[in-house]
């Protein structure tokens, strides 16, 4: 399988979860709510479109709790997000996680996320997708581990918040392999990893 990460951003780079207020207040977060403004059929229409190629989730602690406190809730067959994300094999990533409730979900990374997640890539299928979840993100970008990136970026800026690209973070080249936007002005572009960037002067 390939890893795919789905990532909704500002753009001044925030991350933080686009839920509601009270979605995501961590590190006193204050903007929480910020993404539903923009919400429409385009959008709706890219995110099923990438939900219909999962085979597996890959998840951080902190999302994985979100979502494990909203989408089994959702048991509408025909939803094309919850009927996934309750059927399909989930992986958490956490060292400290003891337990995890949400059926089919198995806990890894305990001692070693890398070939933790790397054994999880050898496995066949289309695409174990990384939704939000930051830290994990920056992680596994640090180790080339994420082979796609989908960056939704929202016409806002916040000041505040995580950022996927953070200072000391590996130089990474992508091609660039897809574009649309919204109606409500959402460019949601898609990047492949393509090695290490070149450099050169004009």
């Amino acid at each position: 399988m390939k890893i795919t990460l789905t990532q909704f951003q500002t753009l001044d780079g925030v991350i933080q979860a686009p839920g509601g207020p009270e979605e995501d207040t961590s590190d006193g977060f204050p903007h929480g709510g910020w993404s539903v403004p923009y919400g429409d059929e385009d959008f709706g229409r890219f995110v099923e479109e990438v939900f219909g190629r999962v085979d597996a989730f890959l998840l951080g602690r902190r999302t994985y709790e979100i979502f494990a406190g909203y989408w089994p809730k959702m048991t509408d067959p025909a939803d094309p997000i919850a009927s996934r994300l309750n059927a399909l094999p989930k992986y958490v990533a956490s060292r400290t996680l003891t337990a995890a409730d949400w059926a089919g979900t198995e806990i890894i990374g305990r001692d070693d996320l890398v070939k933790d997640v790397g054994a999880l890539k050898e496995r066949p299928g289309r695409e174990l997708q990384l939704h939000g979840s930051a830290g994990l993100a920056q992680s596994l970008l640090a180790h080339d581990l994420i082979d796609t990136l989908h960056l939704l970026t929202f016409p806002v800026a916040l000041g505040t918040g995580k950022r996927l690209f953070a200072e000391g973070g590996l130089p990474t080249a992508f091609r660039h392999t897809a574009s649309r936007t919204t109606s409500k002005g959402v460019v949601i572009n898609s990047y492949d990893r393509a090695g290490r960037p070149e450099y050169g002067s004009y």
